[in-house]
């Protein structure tokens, strides 16, 4: 059901009923229109109350629609918001819970409103790289000033209602109503119906005055702001130029140069990648063959193994969520380090102010260190977060199967290795499951959720729900060598290699692909997290893997001693205590020196080439890892390099980067570098899923 309809005396209430935040979709449009129309028709109706049902005002748009027929269907947001301003019977709009996008500019158009406490207020559009286009920047600036208007647009970041109805001289609220919303709303409505009975106008947002004391100086200072902040995306800087004409334009040819931008910007590469990246994460918890209803197990303790870095950083994911946990070693003196370091991981945060004193210690409360398996038998949750060895794993899953208790959940923590292998541990292992967190974990967005052979739907329903209260976004991957993340960054990492050999230096390859937008190139990347980690792996794939081939300058790096920043030389060199990259001349010299034992001559690598050898790397592998069902949709890929590996935001992901290229492109590309003699031509052979694609002429996404 759209929106219900009731009165309350000589007052209509319509109740928007779109469950769970009242999304404006076609039927609660409808709904609403025909709420007013039914209201206006009444001669025993003198004024009408619009709010949510539920924990929701309105949370704006139906993402349920995003892009379908029935979102511009009449209908549509402008023409509601008009229905409501020019309705000849006052509307009170009675704010509670979330009001936000389209939500807030609906209720712009009421003649009144009347607001909760703690109610989040917001125009997000931004975050989706658009403008609100329902008059949002027209329409707040003149009930909240331009100043805090366009702060609350350009951010997109909700506020609390007490906070705006504070504001000096703010018109967006007319009362806020601690107890009973409903009745406030409806006894203003009746006192407002009786003020206008005689024919006095009907205020509207439309009327006010949008003035600013120093409009030109403001709005400069604003796009200097903005352009600073926000260099990568267009959205920004246009709702700067939308608010202004709230201030310079009269508030129709404001609202035309509103939709003017909005439309503009929805065919931007950017707006595309963010649209992409909003569904990606909310399509991640949906797993195809685990039902939305699955029954979940409850998670009330967690136990960690291992306090070493992983293992504090994933503790402090649950006691933030405020679930108790016990955190398991060997010996007291590794247990009293672990906790030394969370503890001040802990104090940091308040000497920055991020987390209050008394927040501190009630997490701190929730933590028990103990050297006994005894002590975490009743955990509804086990992770296993050792040292990424199968021997090591192996005792330490032989010993939870026989101490934990029966429907307890034993996840693995491991970024490699095979969970089917460690699920065969246990005669369990329908409980068993991989929670893949990155590093520093009480940090970093994603987890991987390791899906092996045998693991329960329920299993994984409940490790989804629980992602969400820890505040990861969570991407369900197979069982396959170093799972979506690390299998795809091995070919990354191996291209990299080949640059080097070729002509590169880290330095060039690392601003070429930091200039496309990545957090990090590889080779700081690489002496971020260690070289030594790399190179492990590297020695394993000599003995598995002999045919497949890699670049020699690594391994050399790292017979130098060269780890990286811990050990203050990598790919760089390194000031104590500074994590300042320096282009280091030894390790050029060792580059040159290999190169010329190969016989190769270099030659000069554009920037355009270096980031598209990278990213198609990761392009490639990512079809072969949606072929083999690894992954379920590409947009789970995307998410995985957008929340664990520094991939640009305004690219959307490398899934989606290559559909904005193209795949036929791509594909032209890999046939170029297949010819490179230097390069390895096997890999750039195109995934069948990406061959296919290509000669048909369609997309990933």
């Amino acid at each position: 059901m759209g929106a219900t309809y009731e009165t309350r005396g000589k007052v209509a209430v319509i109740t928007m009923d779109n469950p769970p935040v009242n999304g404006l979709g076609y039927d609660t449009r409808r709904g609403i229109a025909d709420g007013v129309a039914r209201a206006v028709a009444d001669a025993g109706i003198a004024a009408i109350v619009l709010t949510g049902g539920g924990k929701a005002f309105s949370g704006g748009a139906d993402i349920k629609e995003f892009g379908s027929p029935k979102a511009l269907a009449e209908p549509n947001l402008l023409s509601l918001i008009k229905l409501l301003e020019d309705c000849p019977k006052p509307v009170v709009a009675a704010i509670n819970g979330v009001c936000m996008g389209g939500g807030l500019e609906l209720s712009l158009g009421a003649h009144y409103r009347v607001v909760a406490p703690g109610v989040n207020v917001a125009l997000p559009e931004v975050k989706i790289g658009l403008v609100p286009g329902a008059g949002g920047t027209q329409r707040l600036p003149r009930v909240l000033g331009v100043e805090t208007a366009l702060n609350m647009i350009v951010s997109g970041e909700p506020v609390k209602s007490e906070l705006l109805a504070s504001v000096p001289g703010q018109k967006l609220f007319d009362r806020v109503i601690a107890e009973e919303l409903l009745g406030g709303a409806c006894s203003l409505a009746e006192a407002m119906a009786a003020e206008h009975a005689g024919g006095k106008p009907l205020p509207r947002v439309r009327d006010l005055k949008c003035t600013h004391p120093n409009a030109d100086a403001y709005f400069q200072f604003a796009r200097n702001m903005v352009k600073g902040m926000a260099k990568n995306f267009p959205a920004p800087a246009k709702c700067v130029d939308a608010v202004e004409a709230a201030v310079k334009r009269k508030f129709d040819d404001g609202m035309v140069y509103e939709r003017e931008l909005f439309l503009a910007l929805m065919m931007t590469p950017e707006c595309k990648a963010l649209r992409h990246a909003f569904f990606g994460e909310r399509a991640a918890s949906k797993i195809p063959d685990v039902p939305e209803d699955t029954p979940v197990r409850p998670i009330a303790k967690v136990a960690v193994i291992g306090a070493g870095t992983m293992g504090g950083g994933i503790s402090m994911n649950f006691l933030n969520a405020g679930i108790p946990v016990t955190i398991l070693e060997t010996k007291q003196e590794a247990l009293d380090r672990g906790l030394g370091v969370m503890r001040k991981n802990y104090e940091a945060q308040v000497k920055k102010g991020k987390l209050k004193p008394e927040k501190l210690e009630e997490r701190w409360a929730l933590l028990k260190g103990t050297l006994s398996y005894d002590d975490i038998k009743d955990a509804d949750l086990v992770i296993e977060a050792v040292f990424e060895e199968m021997g090591v794993k192996e005792k330490v899953f032989t010993t939870l199967d026989e101490v934990m208790k029966p429907g307890a959940i034993l996840a693995s923590n491991t970024s490699t290795l095979d969970l089917d292998r460690i699920a065969s541990f246990t005669k369990r292992p329908q409980d068993v499951v991989g929670m893949h967190f990155f590093s520093p974990a009480n940090v970093m967005k994603l987890l991987e959720v390791v899906r092996g052979k045998a693991t329960a739907k329920d299993v994984l329903a409940t490790v989804m729900q629980l992602a969400k209260k820890i505040r990861k976004t969570a991407v369900v991957s197979g069982v396959t060598d170093g799972f979506i993340g690390n299998r795809m960054i091995e070919q990354y990492s191996r291209q990299a290699g080949f640059l080097l050999e070729e002509g590169c230096t880290p330095q060039q390859v690392d601003k070429a692909i930091e200039k496309f937008g990545f957090a990090m190139g590889p080779f700081r990347m690489g002496d971020l997290a260690g070289n030594d980690i790399g190179w492990a792996i590297r020695k394993r794939r000599y003995v598995e893997k002999p045919h497949m081939r890699y670049s020699k300058t690594a391994d050399l790096l790292c017979e130098m001693g060269r780890f990286g920043q811990k050990t203050g030389a990598g790919w760089y060199d390194y000031q104590p205590g500074k994590r300042d990259a320096i282009p280091s001349d030894v390790v050029v010299k060792m580059i040159e020196q290999h190169r010329a034992e190969l016989g190769i001559t270099p030659r000069k690598i554009s920037d355009e080439e270096i980031v598209h050898r990278l990213v198609y790397s990761l392009v490639n592998e990512g079809a072969k890892i949606l072929e083999e069902g690894i992954a379920s949709k590409a947009s789970d890929i995307d998410m995985v390099y957008l929340t664990g590996y520094g991939f640009p935001l305004h690219r959307g992901g490398p899934m989606c980067y290559a559909d904005t290229q193209g795949l036929f492109n791509v594909v032209l590309a890999m046939k170029r570098f297949a010819a490179n003699p230097h390069d390895d031509a096997s890999f750039w052979q195109p995934a069948p899923l990406l061959a296919r694609l290509a000669a048909e002429g369609k997309s990933f996404t």
